[in-house]
């Protein structure tokens, strides 16, 4: 896998706070202090206790003519009282309408352990080595089933190759030292390889 991702251009941008270096090397990326019109994917990284700093914004909105993908990964999910759902409505309000695949569950201490799949209502546990995945209960599916009729409809709006023509955004939640989140932004560069 790392192979094929290596021969993608993918170029990583965000605030030092949301230690974007970090998440370029975890996907075989570049961070880039520039919008890099020949990238093959862009992810914007987001610390959602410091927000979304001008100089990123400036370059989400120098990327919006070439319709390359991009993705936003929100980082230290474990460090502040702000949260993935804070960060994406930031994101809702300073770049496109974002789109969340997944919202994160928490363990009693509030601490991320697991993600639930609006698609499918699956529960990507990662407080077990190696992660493990179940169907969700009843409970967890009426708290998440308004997120998953207005991810549903979002999906079904902009198509099945949305996300790889440049015109739909996921959010993924991302820590990347326990594994949460990195699952799925693999399988969304996987979309882009040939």
């Amino acid at each position: 896998m790392q192979s094929q991702i290596t021969e993608l251009g993918i170029h990583v941008y965000g605030h030092e706070s949301a230690d974007p270096v970090s998440v370029a090397q975890a996907f075989g990326g570049t961070y880039s202090e520039s919008a890099q019109s020949s990238s093959d994917l862009a992810i914007f990284v987001i610390n959602p206790g410091t927000g979304i700093d001008q100089k990123t914004i400036e370059l989400w909105q120098a990327l919006d003519e070439f319709q390359l993908p991009r993705l936003v990964v929100v980082t230290h999910l474990e460090q502040s009282e702000a949260d993935f759902d804070d960060a994406v409505m930031l994101a809702n309000r300073v770049f496109d309408q974002i789109l969340t695949p997944f919202l994160v569950l928490h363990d009693e201490k509030g601490l991320p352990i697991a993600l639930i799949s609006l698609s499918d209502l699956m529960i990507f546990d990662y407080s077990t080595n190696p992660a493990s995945s179940h169907m969700s209960e009843a409970e967890h599916q009426t708290l998440v089933q308004e997120f998953r009729d207005e991810y549903l409809e979002k999906l079904e709006a902009g198509g099945a190759d949305a996300f790889a023509a440049g015109l739909q955004f996921p959010a993924i939640p991302l820590w990347l030292e326990k594994g949460i989140g990195v699952d799925k932004v693999l399988d969304l560069i996987k979309q882009l390889t040939p």
